[in-house]
């Protein structure tokens, strides 16, 4: 059996560029895994409060927004791999400001100006340009695959980097290290493997970018500073459904999920690491079902109808009384909560033209983060007070059923190409 043979349809049609942005992918979601479940414990550690914590996590996203909107919407213009390589550069600087300081302010200018992840999950400009550039280069029919291979690749990321991160900090503090200096070395990991990303993106060839110049001279792209003259109607109703999803989210970050099982349940860092390594291996594996479902139902439905009970059971997970109910119900939820991703990716990308995919992908994705942003805050208040710290996940799944709802309607009638 020839090497070729064990490697899935879909895949053969990528290139060595798309390659090489699913090995991105990889570092880029390692570094956010190790770092998501020592990240709380580090702040901590350095004296803050659980509500400055969440004040550093809001404010991070939100300084996220401002750059992710501009690298991504000028990304098609000025160039897909120069922003990717601007935004390992920030992501590199940032790691090194939080090991490097405790002073809050400084802090807070780090994570707002740089790229910092405290949830596990995509963060600044990388998962939109990657993305419109996997879709420049791959056949149409084998977009939602490749996307559900590309999420499996940042799951199994994610997963490893929380083992990663919880083992190493466990490691350390059983030598000669105390416990913040311990959680530190994750952060400088986290920082040195921004350096590795940006040598990685200058690997990447003139084929991910698209050609403007071949157009209309007056190609309205070129002029739209939001880079979406053409798709801007169902970009902003999707951006503003996609914001209100993440807003939910935002209460459940993989950080405070990971001190939520801490505070309730006392689990060790080296625990809760393979708690989310399992977690993210099992949410990965299903993001791989979501292309199958989706050739039979369409990319709205699968989005919808997967995405629903696994937010009934997100309500669920801090109602179970015993660790081991609590841990199954979190990873049941895992394993189908995954597969509205690579669906709504490859539907984000499918409805808009080519020249405007960086931009529509940039403004989603920061419609994300703008919602993410707001309830960490909110979230942090609640986790100072031992008798509120389940009520994040309530909130969650509540707002995730009715943006599920909402979702349904808006989009059931908009198909993608491919669908028609």
């Amino acid at each position: 059996m020839s090497n070729n043979a064990l490697i899935p349809t879909a895949l053969r049609s990528m290139n060595r560029d798309g390659w090489l942005l699913f090995v991105t992918r990889f570092a880029r979601l390692f570094a956010y895994g190790s770092l998501s479940v020592i990240l709380v414990f580090y702040l901590v550690s350095l004296g803050l409060t659980e509500a400055q914590t969440g004040l550093i996590f809001s404010l991070t996203l939100a300084g996220d927004i401002v750059v992710s909107l501009y690298l991504t919407t000028q990304a098609d213009r000025i160039g897909r791999r120069r922003m990717l390589i601007i935004g390992a550069v920030l992501m590199a600087a940032a790691g090194a400001a939080f090991a490097s300081t405790r002073n809050l302010l400084f802090l807070i200018i780090a994570g707002t100006i740089g790229v910092i992840s405290p949830s596990g999950n995509e963060v600044g400009p990388f998962l939109s340009i990657e993305q419109a550039s996997l879709a420049h280069i791959v056949p149409a029919a084998s977009r939602t695959e490749i996307f559900a291979w590309y999420t499996l690749a940042g799951s199994m990321a994610t997963a490893l980097g929380a083992l990663a991160g919880g083992g190493i900090a466990q490691a350390l503090q059983h030598g000669d290290l105390s416990t913040v200096a311990s959680y530190r070395a994750v952060v400088i990991l986290y920082a040195a493997l921004g350096v590795f990303l940006a040598a990685l993106f200058t690997r990447l060839s003139q084929g991910v970018e698209v050609t403007l110049s071949s157009s209309d001279p007056n190609n309205p792209v070129k002029k739209h500073w939001f880079g979406v003259p053409k798709s801007r109607g169902v970009v902003f109703k999707l951006s503003s459904l996609f914001a209100m999803d993440s807003f939910a989210g935002g209460f459940v970050v993989q950080s405070f999920a990971a001190y939520w099982f801490y505070l309730r349940f006392g689990v060790k860092p080296v625990t809760l690491g393979a708690i989310f390594f399992w977690a993210n291996v099992f949410a990965g594996i299903s993001a791989l079902l979501a292309s199958r479902l989706a050739a039979r139902i369409g990319l709205v439905r699968t989005m919808v109808f997967t995405h629903l009970p696994s937010n009934v059971l997100l309500i669920l997970v801090p109602l179970m009384p015993t660790l081991p109910l609590a841990i199954a119900v979190l990873l049941a939820r895992f394993s189908i909560s995954q597969m509205d991703v690579p669906a709504r990716q490859s539907y984000t990308m499918a409805v808009v033209p080519p020249e405007e995919r960086s931009a529509a992908g940039g403004i989603t994705g920061v419609a994300r983060t703008t919602g993410a942003a707001v309830s960490p805050l909110f979230a942090g208040m609640l986790f100072a007070k031992p008798s509120l710290i389940s009520v994040p996940f309530f909130l969650a799944g509540g707002l995730k059923i009715v943006y599920d709802i909402l979702l349904y309607h808006s989009f059931r009638k908009i198909r993608p190409p491919e669908e028609e």
